[in-house]
């Protein structure tokens, strides 16, 4: 063998170990910032009988958020993340920036001064809380969708509108709540629980087009998966707990039912697709008594 292609070699190998170190590196990120976020949600379930250390709700997004975006590397590769996180900051402030002018995408609000700084009328958190929220949703999408080439026009649709749906069904919890906080001033009140019913059309239009975007954009970006079943599952049980939180403890007791419903059933069923697989669930239906 030539000195040169020995060094070609050398090289070669010395940057494949180094990219795979950096693989284990993200995903053992990953997993501390699973626990981290899991932690945060339980302060806040026990927090009526149980006062633990907390990050207040900026440190929350920011961890949150952190997680999203590392979990996401880890399983789909640094560009398409770049890609879901860039179409659904760029989405979002817009949207938000014109509904809080307009009133006409979610009704008529504005932002309290909780949340921070603010790019316009809009905090410069909320762009990462949009995001932070749309990741777990769309694995819990993804989860209820296994099985369906989600590469196909037919399939980017049918995810987009299936994660839309299970994130505005995690907002019919969270907004009146941190609405009565103070975090957000609906002006003119409305009927479910002070909040106007069309701010979650507002929600199903925002989220639909994100996933849309970003669904499409993506068959043009080749993955990076680490493909485990329990690494994939813990943005689904990040969204669990978050259901679990919503039940255990709301200041807005009849809100509990709700969660119960429009977060536990779809974590519930993305939770069971994940960890029994197509295979699992092929062999569960095929289990029948023998007569």
């Amino acid at each position: 063998m030539r000195a040169r292609d020995f060094d070609l070699l050398f090289w070669k190998q010395f940057f494949c170990d180094m990219e795979s170190d950096l693989k284990r590196l993200i995903t053992a990120l990953a997993w501390v910032l699973f626990a981290g976020v899991m932690y945060l949600i339980l302060t806040e379930a026990v927090g009526p009988w149980l006062r633990l250390p907390g990050l207040g709700n900026v440190g929350f997004t920011v961890v949150f958020v952190l997680f999203a975006l590392v979990h996401c590397v880890a399983l789909e590769g640094g560009r398409r993340t770049a890609v879901f996180f860039g179409v659904s900051a760029v989405v979002s402030y817009c949207m938000e920036e014109f509904g809080v002018r307009s009133g006409v995408i979610y009704g008529s609000y504005h932002y309290g001064e909780s949340l921070g700084a603010k790019l316009g009328d809009v905090p410069v958190l909320i762009p990462l809380a949009w995001f932070m929220m749309i990741y777990p949703s769309w694995m819990v999408g993804r989860a209820l969708l296994r099985g369906i080439d989600t590469r196909t026009v037919t399939g980017i649709t049918a995810l987009a509108a299936v994660s839309a749906f299970v994130m505005t069904g995690w907002d019919m919890v969270m907004d009146p709540g941190m609405a009565k906080d103070g975090n957000w001033v609906w002006e003119k009140g409305g009927a479910y629980f002070g909040v106007p019913r069309h701010n979650y059309l507002g929600w199903l239009a925002t989220t639909f087009i994100v996933y849309l975007i970003a669904g499409w954009l993506w068959r043009g970006v080749s993955d990076a998966r680490v493909n485990t079943r329990l690494f994939e599952a813990l943005p689904v049980m990040v969204y669990g707990f978050f259901a679990v939180r919503y039940v255990a403890e709301n200041q807005i007791p009849a809100l509990q039912l709700v969660a119960l419903f429009s977060m536990g059933v779809p974590a519930l069923v993305a939770g069971v697709r994940v960890w029994l697989g197509d295979e699992g669930l092929k062999n569960l239906g095929a289990e029948r008594p023998h007569a």
